[in-house]
């Protein structure tokens, strides 16, 4: 059944990177006839401290979360990673804490955002735009912690004009993994690159992603090589392809 309301958990790099992504994911929902709150004062989901194996400071950082979120409503969150901290590593994160049983009732009402549109909402698209050939990168964590699939393939197929040129590397890392990146640079590069090499082939004019840290790193490293591609997080295609303008 069709939720009267949900939340909107924005993620700290769509804030910060890609706003336009957490816009139209809103424009998306709203256009459902769904009320979207979105709670000033959100801020990370934890996770880098959380990988970092910081528990005591991704706990307070995860308190703040869960008290911003406190009606029953469904949490829409743009990203396959942010989304899987919160659902699946919440409750281990919070194992044995006075706020247990909290991060878990929080954690059940977590739920991603292209799931959340086909799923939930069963959104059928109008595609308004002209001809274009686009690529798909499943990030790893929306692809093995939500199993995040069928669902942004099944938006993407709602649009006529769109062709989807498949990665032969879809479902390798691009090399981001957070402090990954940081930590092993010359590793994260080399992955990266294989990425690259790959949207580049595909001949895509855009390579797409429901993570927009996926997107930064895979960005980055086309804007370094002069690769004409440009990142774009699924949402905001899909919002401009189908908005009414």
């Amino acid at each position: 059944m069709k939720p009267e309301a949900v939340y909107f958990f924005g993620t700290c790099v769509v804030d910060l990177f890609f706003p336009e992504a957490g816009l139209a994911g809103i424009e998306l929902l709203r256009r459902e006839g769904v009320r979207v709150i979105f709670p000033r004062g959100q801020t990370c989901c934890a996770q880098p401290a959380f990988n970092c194996g910081h528990h005591a400071e991704a706990r307070a950082v995860a308190r703040v979360q869960i008290a911003l979120f406190p009606r029953d409503l469904p949490v829409v969150v743009p990203s396959g990673s942010c989304a899987g901290m919160m659902r699946h590593h919440y409750p281990e994160l919070f194992a044995g804490e006075p706020d247990e049983a909290a991060a878990i009732a929080f954690a059940g009402r977590v739920v991603e955002l292209t799931q959340f549109l086909v799923n939930v909402l069963g959104v059928r698209l109008t595609d308004r735009g002209g001809p274009e050939t686009v690529t798909w990168h499943s990030s790893c964590h929306g692809l093995r912690e939500m199993g995040l699939e069928a669902e942004p393939k099944g938006l993407l197929a709602q649009l006529g004009n769109v062709r989807v040129a498949p990665l032969t590397r879809e479902r390798e890392c691009c090399g981001f993994g957070g402090t990954f990146s940081v930590r092993y640079p010359d590793i994260s590069s080399a992955m990266v690159a294989d990425k690259v090499a790959d949207v580049v082939q595909s001949g895509a004019s855009v390579v797409l992603s429901a993570d927009a840290a996926c997107l930064l790193n895979i960005g980055g490293a086309l804007e370094k090589t002069g690769a004409a591609a440009r990142p774009m997080h699924l949402a905001e295609f899909l919002w401009e392809r189908t908005r009414e303008r």
